[in-house]
């Protein structure tokens, strides 16, 4: 029997839920001030005065505004109006882009919970942890904007809705190939005819940009689809191919998050210097032993991580950053035999298979969490001046049969700083709030709602405490931890790059 599907009110129903769930843990965290009220459901001061209370915290939930007799609850289109008036007031500058973009996120969420409850999630634990984020990056106003698109051309290629399809194969005319490092592995993904290279193109990106003059001149052509399918990954615009065990990452001339999602051409020149940096990296491992530090041969090191290198990009001269296509490493040789890598991100998030559901004893396992992931970071930067990108979506764990870590692996050079480039101070505080507000708070709250009475932060304070770097000292008895402030950011106009931070409680502290 056909199962029906979901009625259009339950649908709308837990679209709000999962887009306001977001949109209030920036709100709450950027701009209003908890008040010590007591009862089950915290209660906030807002900048115009109004008071709004939640229930729950790490997913904040069924929001409620103060009304003359009492609470009233606030449906998600009624919580942007609050939100845009507030940031109003609070900057003193209108904006008429985002409150849209926080509309289309809800959209979006609404149209994937419908293709998810009608498609059929990957057999593969690891895809599905890829395409599970129906919720997104936990502190941002809009996580599943799509560019405002209409859903048709969206949805076919969306991770969430458990999208697979083939990559649409261009020729292009040898004198117009730009390229650098190792593309081998396009080569071999179909032929392309004399006088021209193969350049694999998203679909979606293609249909964006078109390049009608580059296919009315010959420098471009349709030399059909790959005969295998690729699967996005939580990034979108990366997909990964099974049969080829490969990662693609493309342009997407779509705003998702903070950025128009290209392979922009300052980054691509700097590409290869960072990659082989952090190749190098977690080739040499720590330079030296010691009492505080993690040794070449101990559990946890860069030696037993993994680094996914971004091996080298192709494009064409006249379309640069538009038809930029980048190779990174697949998961063979990487993964430690046994083992099945996941998306940390997924973790948070939830999804069919996730080990956090089955733990038997959260100590150990966070113990051994910690070991996987923290040592290699502190590593890369102690020993090599790489700052990793270490947050939720750019982390692989590799877990045993029995749900445990033994492993992690990182990924996306585009993200990665150079202690060359940038200060010390900056790259400390950029690792900080990668690895530690972005990630291990996520992961460590995670944890404790599903274990009542587990304080995951001793462990925490444990492993940093091990490592031999003039910042931990400061960072285990400051009162705060950097938090990046999406909402602001978007709000005010600012550069996606241009990470602002405000403090925030900090959990690791000893004081």
């Amino acid at each position: 029997m056909d199962l029906l599907p979901p009625p259009a009110d339950a649908v709308a129903h837990r679209a709000d839920a999962y887009a306001a769930a977001p949109l209030l843990n920036c709100l709450l965290r950027e701009v209003a001030e908890r008040l010590p009220e007591p009862g089950d459901r915290p209660v906030y001061w807002l900048p115009d005065g109004r008071l709004l209370r939640v229930r729950g915290e790490r997913r904040p939930a069924e929001p409620e505004v103060r009304v003359a007799g009492g609470w009233r609850r606030v449906n998600h289109a009624e919580l942007v109006k609050l939100v845009a008036e507030e940031l109003t007031r609070h900057t003193g500058l209108p904006n008429h882009d985002l409150p849209a973009e926080m509309i289309d996120s809800r959209d979006a969420v609404a149209a994937l919970l419908t293709a998810r409850d009608r498609a059929t999630a990957p057999r593969d634990p690891y895809l599905r942890s890829e395409q599970c984020l129906v919720t997104g990056h936990p502190h941002h106003p809009a996580p599943k904007a799509r560019g405002g698109g209409p859903v048709a051309a969206w949805l076919p290629y969306a991770p969430e809705a458990h999208a697979r399809f083939p990559l649409v194969l261009l020729g292009l005319r040898e004198d117009a190939v730009v390229e650098e490092g190792d593309t081998a592995a396009l080569d071999a993904l179909g032929e392309a005819p004399p006088g021209y290279r193969l350049l694999p193109a998203h679909p979606w990106q293609l249909d964006l940009v078109g390049c009608a003059d580059a296919f009315a001149d010959g420098r471009l052509i349709r030399l059909g689809t790959t005969g295998f399918d690729v699967w996005p990954t939580a990034a979108i615009r990366t997909v990964y191919a099974p049969a080829n065990d490969l990662f693609l990452k493309f342009s997407l001339d779509v705003r998702i998050t903070n950025d128009i999602r290209r392979l922009w051409r300052h980054d691509l020149l700097k590409l290869r210097r960072t990659d082989e940096a952090v190749v190098r990296a977690f080739a040499q491992g720590p330079r030296a032993s010691g009492p505080g530090s993690s040794g070449p041969g101990s559990s946890g090191s860069p030696r037993s991580a993994a680094w996914l290198s971004d091996r080298g990009y192709r494009t064409a001269d006249f379309a640069f950053e538009e038809l930029a296509v980048l190779v990174r490493d697949g998961l063979a040789g990487h993964v430690r035999p046994g083992a099945t890598p996941l998306l940390a991100a997924a973790l948070v998030e939830g999804f069919e298979g996730n080990p956090l559901d089955g733990i038997e004893d959260p100590a150990a396992w966070w113990e051994a969490y910690l070991r996987a992931v923290v040592p290699p970071v502190l590593a890369a930067f102690a020993d090599h001046g790489v700052v990793l990108e270490a947050h939720l979506q750019n982390t692989l764990v590799a877990v045993a049969d029995d749900g445990t870590p033994v492993q992690a692996l990182f990924r996306d050079a585009e993200g990665v700083k150079l202690l060359t480039d940038v200060e010390r101070a900056d790259g400390w505080e950029r690792l900080v709030y990668c690895l530690v507000v972005n990630h291990l708070w996520e992961i460590a709250v995670a944890l404790a709602e599903r274990r009542p009475g587990f304080d995951p932060w001793p462990a925490a304070r444990r492993e940093l405490a091990r490592h031999d770097l003039p910042e931990i000292g400061a960072l285990l008895v400051s009162p705060t931890l950097p938090g990046k402030t999406n909402l602001l950011l978007r709000w005010t106009g600012a550069d996606g790059a241009d990470a602002r931070y405000l403090p925030l409680p900090n959990p690791l502290s000893e004081t």
